[in-house]
């Protein structure tokens, strides 16, 4: 209601109070005094309208939205650091042991080190939070001198970090909570409980997957890949300990055997021919259709746990392709060998192998 009381309509019904008989035109000291009074009220039903907008899920943003969806106990999900596997060896690349707390770098990220795994591995945590710490490899630095410290490597990610949730995420889990209520270990309370640990971006339930009584979950982590046996063993713990399963010693609920596993992933290799437009070489749109590849598979995954099975689509890829400066037309896409779209397993997800271009 607020957006329609605009500056004119609110001078306009201020100077029709005012007797015919007085001078009202612009200029005049009714006029002049009336004005800036008018122009104060419009800006106030501005922010009026911006108030009554905050005061609502659906169009909060910011603190505001983190305070609407608190009082139904939904807390925006913070930053997490990353968690990876470290290698380090000494002298003709024996594995050696560090002390916790060895810090070490990788371009403009440190590391330090947290617990050990076996000999010459440790897990490190990422000093920065949030999705960063995932996306480096390579050869380590040390920050402080390590003895017989030969060659460091930063290797797989053990449990991935998370950017602090988004409005559109913390929104829908908001919606999830408060329209799909969990209790007594339902499929809503196992996703809902799963989704919000750290490291996890999707969960799907097979209730009475293996007799009665049993469930198993199966996640996705939060960058979409598939989760380390390390991480599943940590959220298996959460859920229902394997030691006393089915017990309660978890979130689950007495007499539920929960198996937490995690999704597989499926290597798609992609062959296809392109037609280029003139003075286009094949080497300029390698890089580029590999992204296009890359990124739609990417998408797939994000959609896992809301569809019963992935299906990777040629006319899409194909599609993707199309919007590669250079290419003017995809054919004879093949998917693994096989002219046609690609069906995965229900707890499967497509991961980007190799890309053949043939111009």
């Amino acid at each position: 209601m607020y957006e329609h009381e605009t500056y004119e309509a609110i001078l306009s019904r201020m100077l029709s109070r005012i007797p015919d008989t007085i001078d009202k035109r612009e200029g005049s000291i009714i006029y002049d005094g009336l004005a800036p009074a008018a122009a104060e009220l419009a800006q106030m039903y501005i922010e009026l309208d911006l108030s009554f907008g905050l005061s609502f899920a659906d169009t909060a943003s910011g603190d505001y939205l983190s305070r609407r969806t608190a009082e139904f106990g939904v807390d925006r999900q913070q930053a997490t650091k990353a968690r990876r596997r470290g290698r380090f060896y000494g002298a003709q690349d024996a594995p050696i042991d560090i002390l916790p707390g060895s810090r070490f770098s990788l371009n403009d990220l440190d590391y330090t080190a947290i617990s050990r795994i076996t000999v010459g591995e440790w897990v490190l945590e990422c000093e920065t939070a949030g999705a960063v710490g995932n996306q480096q490899y390579g050869a380590l630095l040390p920050i402080d001198y390590v003895p017989g410290l030969v060659r460091a490597e930063l290797a797989d990610v053990v449990i991935p970090g998370e950017d602090q949730e988004t409005d559109d995420a913390l929104r829908l889990r908001y919606y999830e909570t408060v329209n799909e209520p969990a209790f007594g270990g339902n499929v809503a309370d196992y996703e809902q409980t799963l989704n919000k640990m750290e490291g996890v971006g999707a969960t799907k339930v097979f209730p009475v997957w293996n007799g009665g009584g049993t469930v198993k979950c199966t996640v996705i982590t939060s960058d979409w890949s598939e989760p380390s046996a390390a991480f599943l063993a940590e959220l298996q713990t959460a859920i229902d300990p394997t030691v006393n399963q089915g017990k309660g010693y978890g979130t689950a609920p007495i007499g539920h055997t929960v198996t937490v596993t995690g999704v597989a992933g499926v290597t798609v290799d992609v062959a296809t021919t392109v037609t280029l437009a003139p003075e286009t070489t094949s080497g300029q749109v390698q890089a580029p259709i590999e992204e296009a590849v890359t990124a739609y598979l990417l998408g797939l995954r994000q959609t896992w746990a809301d569809t019963e099975q992935i299906i990777v689509r040629v006319a899409l890829i194909e599609a993707a392709m199309l919007q590669v400066p250079g290419v003017i037309d995809v054919t004879e896409t093949e998917l693994n060998g096989v002219a046609g779209n690609l069906t995965l397993a229900a707890e499967e997800i497509p991961r980007v192998g190799t890309v053949i271009v043939h111009a």
